[in-house]
């Protein structure tokens, strides 16, 4: 068992996998179905041909460069469990960082209604309603097969998640919300063929927001401030080459936009609320 754990990663190592040993180990429990104590306990058995062959195959597809989440099939993320297949952006970290900002800052502690914009897997919903369960989530999808997905995962994780199909908040005729929180498409086109493999994989909608990655984040803001109650909140992810320059944009526009990092320093968050709404003390 350890024996193959040790070449698996070696060849994902020589395939050019960053991750090469994690993903090994990820595999090997995949696999095998073992968790890390039995794996330690097992390490010098051999693997029998029919889990051998299993764990082959999924080394295949790693090596290939498909998306380890995909290989797993689920993944755990911002205190929930998500089912992750091509229908849908896989849930980043950076993604659970602004869970994580957005849950402690002191002004969505008022928020009643919560919406979710591009839900995708449904991940930022379904995190929020896990921790703070007597909030009102919405979350809207352009895609049909996104949408699909997110449901599954509110399913999978008992949480409930109204979910509309359309562009932006368009579905959401009529309805306010203290907390909008979006991880809209923002890679500038011109990335396109530029990125890492794994990333192929992503439904391309969801990656990419025209020439400087924009165009998504801004319809956003132009609809936002008329489904935001009193002293609402936008928060978004944006990539580190336009965050800044959009919360400038939005400071010339009558919000207070600030941009907050993520764990490796790239300010990457765009905090925004209309003039009336309060400053951002952010635990952690």
């Amino acid at each position: 068992m350890r024996e193959w754990q040790s070449r698996a990663a070696v060849r994902l190592e020589a395939a050019g996998v960053p991750s090469a040993h994690s993903d090994a180990e990820a595999l090997l429990e995949a696999g095998t179905g073992l968790g890390r104590t039995a794996r330690l306990l097992r390490a010098q058995e051999a693997l029998h041909p029919e889990t051998r062959q299993r764990l082959d195959a999924l080394l295949a597809r790693r090596l290939a460069r498909e998306p380890l989440q995909y290989l797993l099939g689920e993944v755990e993320w911002g205190g929930v469990r998500l089912r992750c297949d091509p229908r849908a952006l896989i849930p980043r970290p950076e993604t659970e960082w602004l869970l994580h900002l957005a849950l402690h800052d002191p002004a969505t502690a008022r928020a009643v209604q919560v919406a979710d914009i591009g839900t995708g897997t449904g991940a930022l919903a379904l995190g929020w309603k896990a921790a703070r369960p007597q909030t009102r989530v919405t979350a809207t999808d352009l895609s049909a097969d996104a949408l699909a997905l997110a449901r599954e995962n509110a399913a999978l994780n008992g949480l409930d998640v109204s979910f509309y199909q359309g562009d932006l908040l368009a579905p959401l005729t009529g309805q306010t919300f203290g907390l909008i929180l979006s991880n809209p498409p923002y890679l500038p086109d011109q990335d396109r063929g530029t990125l890492a493999p794994e990333v192929d994989h992503d439904p391309a909608l969801a990656l990419y927001g025209g020439p400087d990655g924009l165009t998504l984040a801004r319809r956003l803001a132009a609809q936002a401030p008329a489904r935001l109650a009193a002293g609402g909140v936008l928060w978004l992810e944006l990539d580190g080459r336009n965050a800044p320059a959009f919360a400038a944009e939005l400071a010339g526009q009558g919000w207070q936009a600030a941009v907050h990092a993520d764990l490796t320093g790239r300010q990457r968050f765009v905090r925004a609320v209309r003039a009336e709404g309060q400053g951002l003390k952010v635990k952690g």
